[in-house]
């Protein structure tokens, strides 16, 4: 009988009766178990995907409503840019247009949440949004590549972006001194690093991919981003007249409010502390239980407001997120509590917390995978242990 051994977070309640007999820090879950909570979370997932209808569209429309009222109101009145007033009233209204563009629309119309509506403007394969990457080449490395390889180390690519040690099974080298000021800059210019993202960069820089490789690519990139450095940079500022510097510096100001935000959510919701990663081989020929099981474990949640929820994009919901990538995200507070539940039902940490909280433990872990293992301690104390096969006697 082989094993995958998971290691979640320090703070985790466990039901007594599911620990493991020898060690109260140990977790133990059967192959059937962990197909039962499939199963579960099937459940949950057909519920709400039968209930989809006009609540769902309408909430949508109301978004897009919203978005563009703020984007007219932004850019209003930055053309009275030189009144400190106006421009930090148009920053604002921008800034909030661009957030809810960035997530709560485009991530989520992308990912397919509302294909199902028919409608072509809101299709995964025809939307684009307002930031630097390509849709096409979003879709390719954050649909794709990282919902199907959630936090498997060397397969998924989020995990640390290709610059940065987010893991402690990530080899250390001294490169990694830098972690916190490459997360900085990161933060800072996040639409370009996502745009840059499908490059590869760390393997363009060691030689594994060639110009060939990323010609196509290179090429979309440049369409994208020169459309909106054109956009933000030159015609809008250009439209204000007299009024072109403070419209300039107001649009730069709003793109990197909404890099410093959409960055915190999505860090929060991957890398604070109980968050997992893993081994290739423990993933390897995955059930459905088994992978339900790893976004579980490799995702953490944001409590906050309604508001905070809407201006998340709900990926405050980072663990609904990941087990239903394709279900409106409107819907992930309510499936939260049948999620919570399910966790409660197998002993399984359900990783939560305020944002305050969860940006501490993000940048702390950061800090600490700078530094070599031997320099730092491991902050997880709670193994879970799971069946990869049927136990015997077992149909």
């Amino acid at each position: 009988m082989t094993v995958t051994t998971i290691t979640p977070s320090e703070h985790t309640n466990v039901p007594p009766a599911l620990r493991g007999s020898s060690d109260p820090n140990t977790l133990h879950l059967s192959y059937e178990q962990v197909e039962a909570l499939g199963r579960d979370l099937d459940e949950v997932r057909a519920r709400v995907v039968a209930d989809l209808g006009t609540k769902d569209r309408e909430y949508l429309y109301s978004i897009i409503r919203a978005q563009r009222g703020f984007e007219i109101a932004g850019r209003g009145l930055l053309f009275f840019g030189w009144f400190p007033p106006a421009w930090v009233a148009g920053v604002g209204a921008l800034s909030v247009s661009k957030i809810l563009d960035n997530m709560e629309i485009g991530h989520n119309v992308m990912h397919g949440q509302y294909d199902w509506m028919r409608e072509d403007t809101y299709n995964s394969r025809e939307f684009e949004w307002d930031t630097v990457c390509p849709a096409d080449q979003w879709k390719h490395s954050h649909n794709y590549m990282h919902h199907t390889f959630t936090n498997i180390i060397g397969e998924d690519r989020d995990i640390g972006y290709g610059i940065l040690r987010m893991a402690r099974d990530q080899k250390w080298n001294p490169y990694y001194l830098g972690n916190l000021g490459y997360a900085t800059a990161l933060m800072l210019l996040f639409e370009w690093g996502v745009m840059l993202h499908d490059l590869e960069a760390e393997n363009i820089v060691a030689g594994k991919r060639k110009w060939t490789d990323i010609k196509g690519l290179v090429k979309g990139m440049w369409r994208k981003a020169s459309k909106q450095v054109l956009k933000d940079y030159i015609v809008f500022p250009a439209l204000s007249g007299p009024f072109f510097l403070p419209t300039l510096l107001g649009n730069a100001s709003a793109n990197l409010v909404r890099n410093i935000w959409t960055y915190s959510i999505i860090f929060c919701g991957h890398f604070p502390t109980g968050a997992q990663t893993f081994s290739a081989d423990e993933c390897k020929d995955e059930t459905r239980g088994q992978w339900y099981l790893r976004q579980m474990l490799g995702s953490a949640n944001i409590t906050g407001s309604s508001l905070f929820h809407i201006m998340s994009g709900n990926l405050s919901h980072q663990i609904e997120h990941h087990l239903f990538p394709d279900i409106p995200a409107s819907r992930y507070p309510t499936i939260a509590k049948d999620v919570q539940e399910i966790c409660e039902k197998y002993g399984l940490p359900y990783n939560t917390g305020p944002l305050h909280q969860q940006l501490a433990s993000t940048w702390s872990k950061i800090a600490k995978l700078s530094l070599p293992n031997f320099m730092t301690s491991d902050d997880n104390d709670l193994t879970v242990i799971v069946e990869r096969e049927k136990s015997a006697g077992v149909a």
